[in-house]
């Protein structure tokens, strides 16, 4: 009688052990309920940030459009990119061992731009990172959600 009631308990551990397709639905709808509430808090999350990075590389930009604005008998440069990450004389012309610059060490991209190599761009190009008037020193944005900063 020992070896009978050991195999029924045997089974009987067997049956607790499993999960039914009841249990695991439910497992997996609360998952999904989870994830819908979580999954737009990371993407707000991630908007804000791109937001505040675009707005601290304007920021960066335009302070040194300034300086070199200052250095260069009031004008802006024509060549941005180049102007303001290597060295330059008194009236703008790249030279290596001029008095002047450089301004940035890397010229930021523009954050909402998802090619790395059309976001530093400064042409002004539809889809490109920036756009720039050499005349008047303006820098915006060049996304149409954030052209305003």
């Amino acid at each position: 009688m020992l070896t009978a009631v050991s195999i029924e308990d045997k089974a009987v551990k067997k049956k607790k052990t499993a999960f039914t397709l009841v249990e695991i639905l439910i497992v997996v709808m609360i998952l999904g309920i989870l994830a819908a509430i979580v999954i737009p808090q990371f993407t707000s999350a991630a908007e804000d940030s791109k937001l505040s990075s675009l707005m601290s590389n304007l920021q960066a930009i335009r302070a040194q459009l300034e300086l070199y604005k200052m250095h260069h008998n009031e004008t802006y440069p024509t060549k941005l990119v180049e102007q303001l990450t290597q060295k330059t004389d008194s009236d703008g012309t790249l030279n290596p061992t001029g008095a002047y610059g450089p301004y940035l060490h890397l010229f930021p991209g523009n954050p909402f731009i998802d090619d790395p190599a059309k976001a530093k761009l400064s042409a002004g190009k539809e889809g490109e990172g920036w756009l720039y008037n050499s005349a008047s020193g303006v820098i915006t944005a060049n996304t149409a959600s954030h052209s305003d900063l």
